[in-house]
């Protein structure tokens, strides 16, 4: 009886932990929430601060919001997408993904988006995160994230092609910055190939 009841509480902690990248981001985001109007715009990925040396905001743009109902928008798909494919992942893969994803966004802003002025939100890393776990659940559950990779694509070229998806800047409370899904996107891909390439690496030495 003794080991049936140690199996569930590993596995409650198992899970928990793989919680942990999810939770320290809504984490933050809350407490840069509180900052209020005067933290987004010290924090934004504001292009004339970036030429001027703010380089925080390469970062921290992504973690601050345009308001509440942006901030729950983006808290609520992070847990959602965190459902469907944050067991495919170590944390520190995770980790990967999200600096990848954010290099990509930023990249892409800097050269491809140079009248884009500013940017907040977390929407183009968790396109990252999708992209990345969808790669990396595929061999296990084929059929769903098939599924769920060919609605992702259908999404990302919607939204190139007309624009954000209905209802969308609605329920962020403004624009959507579309570019930024599909940067974040490539980030994923790019993390998921080089942990790829870094496991047969591994199981060739």
């Amino acid at each position: 009886m003794g080991l049936d009841q140690r199996k569930p509480r590993h596995e409650a902690a198992h899970r928990l932990r793989g919680w942990a990248l999810p939770g320290l981001v809504i984490i933050v985001s809350s407490l840069l929430a509180l900052s209020g109007e005067w933290g987004r715009e010290m924090l934004r990925y504001d292009r004339d601060a970036i030429a001027g040396g703010e380089l925080w905001r390469l970062v921290s743009g992504h973690f601050v919001h345009l308001g509440l109902s942006h901030w729950v928008y983006n808290g609520v798909g992070l847990s959602l997408i965190w459902i469907l494919v944050g067991q495919f992942l170590r944390s520190s893969q995770w980790l990967l993904v999200t600096c990848l994803s954010i290099l990509c966004i930023d990249a892409g802003f800097w050269i491809l988006e140079p009248q884009l002025q500013w940017y907040v939100g977390l929407s183009g890393v968790q396109h990252g995160y999708l992209a990345a776990g969808i790669l990396a659940g595929f061999r296990e559950r084929r059929v769903e994230m098939a599924v769920l990779g060919a609605v992702i694509l259908a999404k990302l070229v919607y939204e190139q092609l007309i624009g954000p998806m209905p209802g969308s800047e609605f329920s962020s409370g403004g624009a959507v910055v579309t570019a930024a899904h599909l940067y974040g996107a490539i980030g994923g891909l790019i993390a998921i190939a080089i942990l790829r390439i870094r496991a047969r690496r591994q199981r060739s030495i």
